[in-house]
């Protein structure tokens, strides 16, 4: 009898592991069967030529990204080839956030975005809408995932203190004339997103968040130093003085300036010594590339 009870127990556990193999086999082929749609809608998102093909194409996209991410431990998936949206997740892992764009037809961009938690168990997702239009004087503003300064992130900064929160780089697409980056700040107060918060001093001011704009016929260094505990990024300055109230004619001036770490907090320092910084090559410098050229009504009109 006992030896009966031993071959029962043995033939459990077999079938339940088969189960459980099994289980996780299908979880992986939906999730790479929703990866592949991504894909196709991502590609579209980007080279569409038609505002509305972009738009829709990005609806669809939503969809399907949502449908994944309710797939049990879909947290754990990577979609990483997936190339057309950043993902990025937290050092701790706690949480990841995607983030991309869709070009408008008169040449502005409209951000998207969610961020999923690591819960390790149901889905729990805050997607983030663009409050840009709206968002007078973003320095000073504090917001929430339903009042996103939005923008693609390339870099994510755990900041641990008396209270933590996230540091985030990002890249802002514009407007035809000008390109905007952004330093972001994310923290969580019961489980549900805050963005913003003073913590960067000097420059004349205390802000909550820190925007740069320049030309978009230029390119800016904004990145992260991980063993100073330094954001460096070049200064950006208007070709003429007389220039100085139009920032779309900004562009860098070959000086740099940034913000170091200090006690929870970032604070400005200026003309850095780039020969103290390390090459931005280095495996902590991604820089978002632009994906596409501007198209504006003429150019869709004449493309089609």
């Amino acid at each position: 009898m006992k030896r009966l009870f031993v071959l029962l127990l043995i033939f459990f556990s077999i079938s339940s592991a088969f189960a459980q193999h099994s289980d996780e086999a299908t979880r992986i082929k939906q999730l790479n069967m929703y990866q592949d749609s991504l894909k196709r809608l991502g590609h579209k998102i980007i080279n569409a030529n038609l505002d509305l093909e972009r738009k829709n194409a990005n609806y669809t996209f939503i969809k399907t990204l949502v449908s994944a991410l309710k797939i049990n431990n879909s947290f754990l998936y990577k979609f990483d080839s997936l190339k057309t949206i950043s993902i990025l997740n937290s050092p701790d892992n706690k949480f990841r956030i995607f983030t991309w764009y869709v070009l408008n037809e008169d040449g502005s961009y409209r951000f998207y975005g969610a961020i999923q938690m690591n819960t390790g168990g149901p889905l729990l997702l805050h997607p983030l809408e663009d409050y840009s239009p709206l968002m007078k004087a973003p320095e000073d503003s504090v917001g929430n995932n339903r009042k996103w300064f939005g923008a693609e992130y390339y870099k994510i900064i755990p900041v641990y203190g008396a209270k933590n929160y996230y540091t985030l780089l990002g890249w802002k697409g514009n407007t035809i004339e000008s390109t905007k980056k952004v330093i972001e700040v994310l923290s969580f107060k019961d489980n549900k997103p805050e963005l913003g918060m003073a913590v960067f001093d000097g420059n004349g001011k205390v802000r909550k968040r820190v925007v740069f704009e320049y030309t978009r016929q230029a390119s800016m260094l904004l990145r992260y130093v991980h063993d100073q505990n330094l954001i460096v990024f070049d200064h950006l300055a208007p070709p003429d003085k007389k220039l100085k109230d139009k920032l779309q004619t900004y562009g860098p001036d070959l000086t740099y300036d940034g913000y170091k770490l200090r006690n929870g907090r970032w604070v400005f320092m200026e003309n850095l010594d780039m020969k103290n910084i390390p090459d931005e090559h280095d495996k902590d410098y991604i820089e978002p590339e632009k994906k596409q050229p501007v198209r504006s009504k003429t150019a869709n009109k004449k493309t089609n």
